[in-house]
Order: structure tokens, then C-alpha cells, then sequence
């Protein structure tokens, strides 16, 4: 990669991080959050100070001891508990509100981003973009629950790191300086000498340091974006074994599900046995790298100690202060693999954030306006792919109509339903909807949790009476959960299929909406069931005089609907796959 790249990249690295940074300095909780990098900032130079005043208290300590001096060692031990407790109370201030900082930063980009992630829908556009051929995120609750803690850590740690090692380069250089003196050498009958040759010697020590660090462990940046993604992955299918335990355990897939789990759990591992060595690689030289910065500065200063130049108070200042020194211009080295941590982190995070962005500035492509009937002009409906399915759909259901959309499976009668709804992406048109409406999906959702609140979600369950939540389960034919609504538990895998439809439905007799959407709402039903319960979803449509709109296969629900909406396929030369017809 030429420099210009290099700059390029650097430049473009800058910016993302910039952008992840700068909100919440700049939110409601700025002037909080200032005020603690401020303090980190301070007690940061506090310890650089105390750190300053530790060396040279080295040169007057040692000194006395090589003069055998018993008043100034004992008043050096006074002075070197001083440092110590002020060392002490900065060390631990310091990390008490670090954390602070992160925590207080992460729960600040926890709530923004589940704000914007469950914002208009951008959760299931997300989703949908991964069958569209866009680039989405790979689970973005990890990026929320796991990369947005890894990134504030990190972030902090780091910044404030290379604080420290700037901070204590710049305290200790000048004293680097003026401790080495001059290094005097002969080459071709001249005299040359190097003034402050130990200052030199750090520099050139940790710079090629660096470079052979970066060398060493530039392939960690990748490997710990894989490794996130794939540790992401195989909990992701784990959570999905337990959704669907029933299915699986019926279904006798166990061994299948192991067998996935298996392949995922193994990229799990042969990635870290890459990012192992990897990191052994880098350790081989890190470890080299800090034991000879131990002897290095002796061996240096050493020849003037051995000849009188210097006393042993003197050699060990130069031996502290060169380590402070080594250490600050080490910081690279040191935390290579915190880095190449970060910087995974903060790829993955930068890339849900361009994803969130995007569904925020997304364009819905359908006019929708309030009415009184349900109606749609010139739409066109189209899958995640870009393949049209209907094109010019027209129809319209007034008060009083209860239709029956039919057609063969994939012909996109839940898609028409969902843009009805407002939540698919991919169609263009009109679309008139009255506000008082309400969506049976096929498959309802039940928080986990107390019954009472399944059954009112998404509105609170204060709202509603237990007279009310009984008699919406009476309805629905569920009075053996009448008493129970306050008993907690998983009921999306508790509750059998007919009953979670049965369910969705108390949600409806709850409610009493005017109209109804209703996707397969009783396909899980035994006749009599759908019968009694589609009896009762009319009563209550008609006594409110609105409409109904439901999907089904079955010929026995042509009895409960008074209008048809047929797709079939469409005829040669037409662009779209499916032709809509009301009748």
C-alpha cells in the first residue's frame, strides 16, 4: 500500500471514529461528560507528576544510601510515603471515574441506539435488506449489547493512555537529557559527539520497536472483526434451538442442529487458533522487547558509572527516567493487540451505523394518507430481490366489506398486506388506510413475561381492567388463562400454535379495533374454533361498522367474507409475476 493510502485510510479511520465519539460529547449529557474527562485528564497529569518526583527522588535516595548517610535516607523514606499515598489516592480516583466515563458513555450509546434501531421500523428493514443484496450488519444485537461496551472501553483506556505516554514523554525527556551528557566517538581522526545520545537510543529503540510490532501484528485487526462476527453467529443459532425447541424436538433434528452448531462452534475456534498465534507471534517479541528495555539504559550509562563519571543515585535516575521514557514511546507496542481490538470494534460498529443511517434517510415509496375505506392506486409491490410481483394493484374495501385476499403461496398476498400495514419497504403507489386499525401477523409476538401484559402489548396493561383482559380471553376462547394473568413465563414457547393464535385474538376482542388485517389468523384452528372465533371478530367489526381484510386457504372462510381479492399469475409481457383482481 503506497503513503497516499495510507494517509487515505488513516484519514478515513479518523472520520468514523469521530463520528461514534462526537454525539455524546456534544448530547444532553455534555457538560457531565466533559467534566469527567476533565478530571481523568488532571489526575492523569497528577500521576506524570508523581512519577516526576518518584525519579528524582531515585538520584537523592541512592545517592545517601552510597554515602551511608541515615538522616537523609530516613527523611527519603518520609518523602517516598508521601509520594506513594498521593500515588495511591490518584490511581484510584482515576480509576473510579474511568469507569464512570464508560459506563456513563455506554449507556448513553445504548439508549441512542436502540432508539434509532427500533425507530420506524429500521429493525425489520434491517432485516429485510440482508435479502436484497444490500450490505446489512450481521446481528445487531451484538453490535448494541457487546461492541458498544468493547468500543467505550477501549476508546477510553486507549485515548487516555496515550495521554499518559505524551504526558510523561514530554516530562521526562528533558530530564533523559540532561542526566545522559554527551556521547564522545572518534570515526576517520575526528571527534564527533551526540548530546543527549540516551534520549537518541530511546527513540530509535521503540520506533523500530513499532515497526516490527506493526509488521508482527497488523493480520490481529481482521482476525478480531472474524472472530466477533463468528462468536456472534454460533450464539445467534443457539438462541435459535431454544425459539424453536418443539419444532426441532418433533421434527427428531437434533443431530442437524448439532451438526450446525457444530460447524459454527468450529469456525469459532479454528479463527482463534489463527488469532492465537497470531498474538503469539507479537508476544515473541513484545516479551524480547520489555526484558532488554530493563537492561538497555545500563548498559548505556553503565561505562560512566564504572568510571566515576556518575554516582549510583545518578544511574538510577537515568535508568528511571529512560524507562519512562521507553515506556511512552513503547505505547504502541504495548497495546498493539487492545488496538487491533478497537479497531475491529470500531469497523463493525461503523458499519451499523451507516446501516442505521440509511434506514433512517429511507424514502418510503408509498403515499399514505387517513380515510375511511381501505384503498390502493397504482401500487406496485416488489420483493427484498427487486422482482416485481404486482404491478397497478387497485382495489378498495369500504365499511362493511369483509374480504377474503386469495392465491397461491408466494404471490405476495402477506406483502400487500404488509404495505397496507406501513411496514413493507419495497412497493410504490397509494395507499389509503383508516387509522383504527389492527394486524393479526401469522406469527403474533408475545413478550415474556406476565400474561396480563402479552395480552395488551403493545400498550400498557394498566390500561385495562382485569375485568376487561378476562373477558377478552373468554372470547377467545382461553378461559383456562383467565386466572393467570399475572403469571409469568415464555409464552410464545408455552402456548401451543392454536393458542398463540387464539391469543392474538383477545388481543383484538381487547382492543376493538373498527378494522382488521388478519394474515392466516386461524390457520392453526379446528373448524368449529375459526368458526365460533371469526363469528364473534364480525360482531364486534360490524358493531363498530368497519371492515376486515384477512387471509386464508381454507373454503370454509369464504363464509365469513362478502368480497374476494384474487391473485393469479399474470399473463405473457407483463413485467410483474402476479395480477390482482377484486371481486
Amino acid at each position: 500500500m503506497s503513503v497516499a493510502s495510507r494517509l487515505s485510510a488513516s484519514a478515513a479511520t479518523t472520520r468514523r471514529v469521530w463520528a461514534l465519539t462526537a454525539p455524546y460529547f456534544r448530547s444532553e449529557e455534555r457538560w457531565k461528560a466533559r467534566g469527567l474527562l476533565a478530571a481523568i485528564v488532571v489526575l492523569n497529569l497528577a500521576a506524570v507528576y508523581v512519577s516526576v518526583r518518584i525519579t528524582n527522588w531515585n538520584r537523592v535516595f541512592y545517592d545517601a544510601l552510597q554515602a551511608r548517610d541515615a538522616p537523609v535516607f530516613w527523611r527519603e523514606v518520609g518523602v517516598f510515603a508521601v509520594l506513594a499515598f498521593s500515588f495511591v489516592l490518584v490511581a484510584v480516583y482515576r480509576f473510579y471515574l474511568t469507569q464512570l466515563l464508560e459506563l456513563r458513555w455506554r449507556a448513553w450509546l445504548t439508549r441512542n441506539y436502540l432508539q434509532r434501531w427500533l425507530q420506524h421500523q429500521a429493525f425489520y428493514r434491517m432485516e429485510l435488506a440482508r435479502f436484497s443484496g444490500e450490505r446489512a450488519p450481521d446481528n445487531p444485537d451484538q453490535r448494541i449489547q457487546e461492541d458498544l461496551q468493547l468500543f467505550t472501553e477501549y476508546s477510553v483506556s486507549l485515548s487516555m493512555g496515550l495521554l499518559n505516554a505524551l504526558v510523561s514523554l514530554a516530562s521526562f525527556i528533558g530530564i533523559l537529557w540532561a542526566l545522559s551528557g554527551s556521547f564522545t566517538f572518534q570515526l576517520a581522526g575526528a571527534t564527533y559527539a551526540i548530546p543527549g545520545y540516551m534520549v537518541w537510543a530511546a527513540l530509535a529503540y521503540c520506533i523500530g520497536g513499532s515497526a516490527i510490532t506493526h509488521a508482527i501484528g497488523r493480520p490481529q485487526i481482521g482476525l478480531n472483526f472474524r472472530q466477533q462476527r463468528f462468536e456472534a453467529d454460533f450464539r445467534h443459532h443457539m438462541v435459535r434451538v431454544r425459539e424453536y425447541s418443539e419444532a426441532i424436538a418433533l421434527d427428531r433434528g437434533e443431530q442437524v442442529e448439532r451438526g450446525q452448531l457444530e460447524v459454527r462452534f468450529s469456525q469459532v475456534l479454528l479463527n482463534y487458533l489463527q488469532l492465537l498465534r497470531a498474538r503469539k507471534n507479537l508476544t515473541w517479541f513484545t516479551a524480547f522487547f520489555g526484558q532488554a528495555a530493563v537492561v538497555f539504559p545500563l548498559l548505556l550509562a553503565g561505562p560512566r558509572f564504572l568510571s566515576g563519571a556518575i554516582q549510583l543515585g545518578e544511574l538510577m535516575q537515568i535508568s528511571s527516567a529512560f524507562g519512562e521514557v521507553q515506556d511512552a514511546l513503547a505505547w504502541f507496542v504495548d497495546n498493539y493487540s487492545a488496538l487491533a481490538s478497537w479497531r475491529a470494534t470500531t469497523d463493525r460498529l461503523t458499519s451499523f451505523e451507516e446501516s442505521v443511517s440509511a434506514q433512517e434517510g429511507h424514502a418510503s415509496g408509498v403515499d399514505r394518507s387517513a380515510g375511511e375505506e381501505v384503498t390502493t392506486r397504482g401500487l406496485d409491490l416488489a420483493l427484498p430481490s427487486g422482482a416485481l410481483l404486482m404491478s397497478g394493484v387497485a382495489v378498495s374495501a369500504a365499511p362493511g366489506d369483509h374480504v377474503l385476499l386469495k392465491g397461491p403461496s408466494g404471490s405476495g398476498k402477506s406483502s400487500l398486506l404488509r404495505t397496507l400495514a406501513g411496514i413493507w419497504p419495497f412497493a410504490r403507489g397509494r395507499v389509503t388506510m383508516p387509522d383504527d386499525a389492527m394486524v393479526i401477523p401469522q406469527q403474533p409476538y408475545f413478550p415474556d413475561g406476565r400474561l396480563r401484559d402479552a395480552l395488551a402489548y403493545p400498550e400498557p396493561a394498566s390500561r385495562y381492567g382485569d375485568a376487561a383482559l378476562r373477558h377478552a380471553l373468554d372470547e377467545a376462547l382461553l378461559p383456562q388463562l383467565a386466572e393467570r394473568l399475572d403469571d409469568e413465563d415464555a409464552w410464545s414457547q408455552k402456548l401451543s400454535g392454536g393458542e398463540r393464535q387464539r391469543l392474538a385474538l383477545a388481543r383484538v376482542f381487547l382492543k376493538d379495533p373498527r378494522w382488521v388485517l388478519a394474515d392466516e389468523a386461524t390457520s392453526a384452528l379446528d373448524e368449529p374454533a375459526e368458526k365460533a372465533l371469526y363469528a364473534r371478530l364480525l360482531a364486534g367489526i360490524e358493531r363498530r361498522q368497519g371492515g376486515l381484510v384477512s387471509i386464508g386457504h381454507r373454503p370454509a372462510l369464504a363464509a365469513f367474507h362478502n368480497k374476494r381479492w384474487d391473485i393469479a399469475p399474470a399473463g405473457a409481457g407483463t413485467p410483474a409475476a402476479f395480477a390482482l383482481r377484486s371481486g
